[in-house]
């Protein structure tokens, strides 16, 4: 039996099976989980914006979706991870409050969630299931042996992606 690793936010850890990776509070934020299936090596990135370059202080990666994913690849390749071989899974990126107005400024949870995927994409992993959107929070719990990603919600019941 292994132990659960909580990450917090804007924050990135990784995990060897059997332990697993542990975020609550994703309501905009997103909860970005990557493995390497063959080394059972896992990393969770609880990010809560989609660019750095739209900050004024960037100097925490893992806050950001396009600085966290460039991260997580390289501290899963420094542990060992065949890039090649990456798979991700992916949730959050709720509207939590509604702003009146057409503005995508505001919905940070769909500008997030975006983000995630194209700089997924822009590292060639792929994306194997992914639970976002709605006007809800989640806390998910990431398995590295088998990939299973619990999601858990207040009102909408758990669900594994």
């Amino acid at each position: 039996m292994g132990k659960i690793i909580q990450v917090g936010m804007a924050d990135l850890k990784l995990a060897k099976a059997p332990d697993k990776l542990m975020t609550a509070g994703l309501g905009s934020c997103i909860g970005i989980c990557v493995r390497d299936k063959s080394k059972q090596l896992g990393a969770l990135a609880h990010i809560m914006l989609p660019l750095s370059t739209q900050a004024r202080n960037a100097d925490n990666k893992a806050k950001f979706a396009d600085t966290a994913i460039e991260l997580l690849v390289e501290e899963m390749k420094r542990n060992g991870a065949d890039i090649t071989r990456l798979e991700a899974k992916f949730a959050g990126g709720a509207q939590m409050f509604k702003f009146s107005g057409e503005s995508d400024i505001m919905k940070i949870g769909q500008r997030n969630a975006a983000a995630v995927e194209e700089y997924l994409q822009k590292y060639g992993i792929k994306i194997l299931a992914k639970d976002v959107g709605g006007n809800y929070g989640r806390t998910i719990t990431y398995d590295p042996a088998t990939g299973d990603l619990l999601v858990r919600t207040i009102g909408h019941g758990e669900r594994i992606i």
